[in-house]
């Protein structure tokens, strides 16, 4: 009977122990949290729900998107830049706004789109951001997928 208040007495401790060092539910990471957490890279593309993906140009595909907090945000080139006269990095300002479901950025960051996204998922590896671009005349929706 000893044994058994013992082992009993140890594994309370442990319980009130792990459960003490459990995380708060109130910490959770918000969009911009994640937004921030690291440099962003070309995953994915499609228009209409189709792949367009081996259509993005390669010099394009290597380009790396950062946001800073305070709303600051840097597009690097990457390796390739689709004209040797471009400027290695491009600096532009972002914003959250909508309960952090539409990105707006003060640069075009893709030919044809705007500089308004929805944002989709938001998390530890992926950014998916969606908008209509005009092609021949008709508005298309378009999804780009980032990953770290």
């Amino acid at each position: 009977m000893k044994s058994f208040n013992f082992i009993l007495a140890v594994l309370s401790g442990a319980v009130i122990f792990f459960t003490s060092c459990k995380k708060d539910s109130n910490n959770t990471k918000t969009k911009t949290d994640f937004l921030v957490q690291g440099s962003w890279k070309f995953d994915n593309a499609t228009v209409s729900g189709t792949d367009v993906s081996s259509l993005i140009l390669g010099c394009q595909k290597d380009n790396t998107i950062t946001f800073s907090l305070g709303g600051a945000g840097t597009l690097d080139e990457g390796a390739t830049r689709c004209n040797a006269s471009d400027s290695q990095t491009r600096h532009f300002t972002w914003s959250l706004t909508a309960n952090e479901t539409l990105l707006h950025v003060n640069d075009t960051l893709f030919t044809g789109g705007s500089s308004d996204f929805n944002v989709g998922t938001l998390d530890d590896n992926q950014l998916v951001l969606s908008q209509n671009i005009n092609i021949m005349g008709t508005l298309q929706p378009a999804v780009v997928t980032f990953k770290h």
